[in-house]
């Protein structure tokens, strides 16, 4: 499986942003998926998750409230809006594809199986 995460960019503060990750080699759709994001200096951070079927999503809470994952297994794609960004969510964003998606451990970078490429995400005042 490979992952390509598009989207990113230089956004002002309040503003919005949408993310999309693509996967091609076969298909997610039984998938757990994530986003991780990791800020300048700091280490990779869990962002959102996503089960199977679009049925349960989680969230930092650091991004509760202004960010929502989706999916669309026909097209093989997980989305992240991020609405009301701030400063601190300047950071390069990952995608991540979890074979065996647990609610236990979908925080763990450790988890995930498969991984894309990062799209950059600068917020300005």
């Amino acid at each position: 499986v490979q992952l390509q995460a598009c989207g990113g960019g230089l956004v002002q503060s309040g503003r919005s942003l949408r993310l999309s990750c693509v996967a091609s080699g076969r298909t997610i759709s039984s998938y757990g998926l994530g986003w991780f994001r990791q800020a300048p200096g700091k280490e990779h951070k869990f962002v959102a998750a996503i089960t199977w079927s679009g049925s349960s999503t989680y969230y930092a809470d650091s991004v509760k409230g202004r960010f929502t994952i989706s999916r669309d297994n026909a097209k093989n794609t997980v989305t992240l809006q991020m609405n009301s960004l701030k400063l601190e969510d300047t950071a390069v964003y990952y995608c991540a594809a979890d074979r065996l998606f647990n609610t236990a451990t979908m925080k763990e970078i450790s988890q995930y199986d498969y991984w894309g490429q990062g799209t950059e995400v600068t917020v300005s005042s």
